[in-house]
């Protein structure tokens, strides 16, 4: 890319930023909505801690299917095209949900195909978007461009729960018309970007170019204990699943308070994240992305022991607040550590690791709890967070001496 902006120049300033932003925190806040009304109407249909798993399972699977396909076509054809088809089909089916609530003939089993569908549309979205940041910001912007993006987005996560858990008094149609809404606002913003991509060589969907991501990455051990290091975190870690069993047994709660306990780490990560867009991450990077995610551990264990609201939040913002940092240098790795012809297939590995590790965490985590009940079942997990982190330290050497992230190079 040529012509890159100084790293003093307005962030805002830049050229389709904007759409860029808007189109993600839209999409997140719609997502964010849907999740507050999925997850409290399942439970209300079913009063089974299973059932919120199987929710998390339905999104796991699509995206295990179709990742690596959808990171080859993000490499292979119009990026900008796949993002607005993927946010067209959840605005439809968000609009189908919600005829479907407000008739009352939105059954379980249609809950789970339609959570499938959207883990589908993501699959194929996010790999493709995720490529957009780094095609208009220097390296030198990246980490400000980077965070600035997460503010939204955490914003998006703050008031989607919040409004979610307010309109569900409503109804669950009324939460899911406005995602619908949400969702389709989202797609006419990718519609408007001007994104100019390098040419890119066809290559065939052969195994090795569609899998060419994990190859990639095998040669790049640092990024590869990065997004390894998050998978297993929240893979253990992730007790959002839990939260409207939390909320209705342990702390008592409606749906304004399950709606406060899923923006509460939204709350946390905004406030690191905002740090972080003014004064970006300087020395030692590696380090603290490690004492993170041991926070994020040590937080997680508080969460499952409290019986008291306050002490919940306080312990779910902390924890969101710690997984920023891990998010700043694993996305910073990610896209600046690849070459544009790789970001798609990179960017499928990097959403099965990480976004789908939270679908997955989510099973696990209403499989252990149906198992031995929600507060043992939180508080191992976050035990087995700070055993990885130890392991992790001791395996990749290299990500623990990385320095500043604005000096990573595609190698």
């Amino acid at each position: 890319m040529t012509d890159q902006p100084a790293a003093k120049t307005p962030l805002l300033a830049l050229p389709g930023l904007k759409a860029v932003l808007a189109a993600r925190t839209l999409s997140a806040f719609s997502s964010q909505v849907q999740a507050v009304a999925v997850g409290w109407q399942i439970y209300a249909l079913t009063h089974s801690a299973a059932a919120l798993g199987f929710v998390g399972l339905a999104q796991f699977l699509p995206m295990v299917a179709f990742i690596f396909p959808a990171g080859h076509a993000a490499d292979q054809h119009n990026r900008q095209r796949i993002v607005v088809t993927c946010q067209t089909i959840e605005a439809l089916a968000a609009a189908f949900m919600a005829v479907a609530s407000f008739t009352h003939h939105l059954a379980p089993f249609m809950i789970y195909g339609l959570v499938a569908l959207f883990g589908v549309c993501r699959a194929f979205e996010m790999p493709a978007q995720q490529t957009f940041l780094p095609s208009m910001v220097s390296a030198a912007d990246f980490p400000r461009a980077a965070a600035l993006s997460s503010s939204l987005f955490q914003v998006a996560s703050i008031a989607g729960p919040s409004l979610g858990g307010l309109l569900y008094g409503l109804g669950a149609d009324v939460c899911y018309a406005l995602c619908a809404i949400g969702f389709t606002i989202a797609a006419f913003s990718t519609a408007s970007m001007r994104l100019r991509f390098p040419a890119r060589a066809k290559q065939p969907a052969t195994l090795a170019a569609v899998f060419g991501g994990i190859a990639f990455l095998k040669s790049r051990p640092t990024m590869l204990g990065a997004l390894s290091l998050d998978l297993f975190a929240v893979l253990l870690g992730g007790a959002t699943a839990m939260l409207p069993l939390y909320a209705t047994d342990i702390l008592h709660a409606g749906p304004w308070g399950l709606g406060l306990l899923r923006a509460a780490p939204a709350i946390g990560a905004l406030l690191v994240a905002m740090v972080l867009a003014r004064y970006p991450m300087g020395r030692h990077s590696g380090f603290w992305m490690f004492v993170s995610v041991a926070i994020f551990g040590v937080a997680t264990i508080l969460f499952g022991v409290s019986t008291s609201i306050p002490l919940s939040v306080l312990a779910l913002a902390v924890l969101g607040g710690a997984d920023v940092i891990s998010v700043m240098v694993r996305s910073s790795l990610v896209q600046l550590g690849t070459p544009d012809d790789m970001r798609g297939r990179v960017s499928a590995v990097n959403m099965l690791f990480i976004g789908s590790s939270n679908q997955l965490g989510e099973f696990e985590s209403g499989m252990l709890a149906s198992a031995i009940g929600a507060v043992p079942a939180v508080v191992l997990g976050g035990i087995g967070t700070l055993v990885i982190t130890g392991v992790w330290m001791a395996l990749f050497p290299g990500l623990r001496k990385l320095d500043r992230l604005e000096d990573i190079t595609p190698d």
